[in-house]
């Protein structure tokens, strides 16, 4: 055993009772986060509604998001520094003091910023949650309650929507936020009566905070995403606004390498690139965040506008992923443990991306049935890939470096997703202008169908569009296998619990 990893004495590990606990507790701060987008997202019309501002609304989601990204890296340093409770507690009452200035808003400005707030408390709950996972369970065990956490997250992709949508009709739209502190408050009840972490050995050294380079991180992460954000949506791709943002993070960025390499405790330490492993599972998670972005943002959308389905049964089409994720996740502990991790993730990384290839060759208009079988194999493919790569990084680093590295992981998922966001918008709208001769983008076409004003030819550019999209998406999960193959070490560097 690495000898600077902290031991744990037989005492001081939970009992049955108390570990249960603490598990219940993380599954409702992961719900906190979760569920927070899609319950939002229903209720975007009666909010905008109330407070107007609907050429700025999609703040909303850009601004927690953006919150939530750059701050796992900070969060996951602070973790391995002073512990995870006192993170997770920190963070947990950051998200519930946002929740409840967001349902106190006046007006659009103000609730964009109490988001900003949540998202700041939401980038501790997900990166804290998935560490404490890692340390409460043996390595052995480790997929149940990463399974459980995936359940989470696919109960909350399916019912978000829906409980949003009846808060907002038949209650008020202020309450999508209060639903949050009843919850919060039991998670933390919870965390600070059950959760005892391991003793370490006291050190003469006080700990220190890189917080030049924390705020030089969330500068850069913020400049950059920023620019991917609202690139090609709120000004043009070469506009001046635009060009500057990605000037000031690229800055921003060589500041943060000269500032981390010179910091005694940096927050984003250099070995989290130097080790083969935790390098390629971040670029192999880095891909899987973008190709996640075909689904989950352009799928409903050829749904209803291809397959002529309502949102809600659109919406099915998308779910059924959520499925079949997690009940992979929990199996593929029987593979990685006779296969291996890389071996793992690469079996499931490229039947993704078979069946994303596949999706350009569905029959037009076709049946929804088929979008949905498709969906339903890419969860259980994707359930293949991430959790033993997750499971895997984290059995390769001690105590003391497992926030740090969890972090790392997330955040290059998070980063992933917003620049797949930006690449596949580009790549839909351009494939549009070709088929139709101009100009528009997705979201004009669209409600030009919905209203009922644009002819078949347009539906087949939809068509088109997304398929397009889809072909990126099979590029980025062969990009990930890819990386596996040549960067992944064929075994992982597992440590003995």
């Amino acid at each position: 055993m690495d000898s600077t990893r902290p031991a744990i004495r037989d005492t001081e590990r939970p009992t049955a009772h108390r570990r249960g606990a603490v598990v219940a507790a993380l599954m409702l701060a992961m719900a906190l986060a979760a569920l927070d987008s899609t319950i939002v997202s229903t209720a975007v019309p009666q909010i905008v509604g109330d407070l107007g501002g609907f050429s700025v609304f999609s703040w909303l989601f850009s601004g927690y998001l953006l919150a939530v990204t750059v701050t796992l890296p900070v969060y996951g340093k602070l973790s391995d520094t002073f512990g995870r409770k006192p993170v997770l507690v920190a963070g947990a009452a950051l998200f519930l003091l946002g929740s409840l200035l967001c349902a106190l808003a006046w007006n659009m400005a103000a609730l964009i910023a109490f988001r900003v707030v949540q998202g700041l408390g939401g980038g501790a709950l997900q990166g804290t949650v998935q560490t404490l996972a890692a340390d409460l369970y043996p390595l052995e065990e480790r997929p149940r309650i990463q399974a459980r956490l995936s359940t989470v997250w696919a109960v909350s992709a399916v019912a978000g929507p829906g409980l949003g949508g009846v808060l907002a009709a038949y209650a008020d739209w202020r309450w999508i936020f209060l639903v949050n502190l009843p919850i919060g408050a039991v998670a933390l009840w919870l965390i600070v009566r059950h959760l005892r972490e391991p003793q370490r050995e006291p050190s003469a050294a006080r700990p220190r905070v890189d917080w030049a380079g924390a705020l030089a991180v969330f500068a850069c992460g913020g400049a950059l995403l920023t620019a991917l954000v609202q690139g090609g949506v709120a000004w043009p791709w070469l506009s001046p606004p635009s060009l500057a943002l990605f000037g000031a993070g690229l800055l921003l960025l060589v500041a943060v390498v000269v500032i981390e390499r010179r910091a005694a405790e940096p927050i984003i330490p250099g070995w989290v690139w130097r080790r083969r492993t935790i390098a390629a599972v971040n670029l192999a998670l880095g891909a899987l965040g973008l190709l996640m972005v075909a689904p989950t943002v352009f799928l409903p959308t050829y749904a209803q506008s291809v397959l002529g389905l309502a949102p809600v049964a659109a919406g099915f089409v998308l779910s059924v992923w959520t499925l079949s994720w997690p009940v992979s996740a929990a199996l593929s502990q029987h593979v990685y443990r006779r296969i291996g991790f890389r071996n793992t993730a690469m079996l499931g990384i490229g039947t993704a991306t078979l069946i994303l290839f596949a999706f350009p060759f569905l029959p037009y208009p076709g049946e929804p049935w088929q979008p949905a079988l498709l969906m339903l194999l890419l969860g259980a493919a994707l359930g293949l890939f991430q959790l033993p790569l997750i499971v895997g990084v984290q059995s390769t680093v001690v105590w003391s470096e497992r926030g740090t590295a969890t972090a790392s992981v997330l955040f290059c998922r998070q980063t992933g997703q917003t620049a797949g966001a930006a690449v596949f918008g580009a790549i839909a709208n351009g494939v549009l202008a070709a088929r139709l001769g101009g100009s528009g983008d997705l979201d004009s076409v669209t409600r030009a169908l919905d209203a009922g004003t644009a002819p078949e030819a347009t539906r087949r550019a939809i068509a088109d569009a997304v398929h397009a999209v889809y072909l990126g998406a099979a590029g980025a999960a062969a990009l990930a296998f890819l990386v596996l193959l040549v960067l992944a070490p064929r075994v992982f560097p597992v440590l003995k619990d």
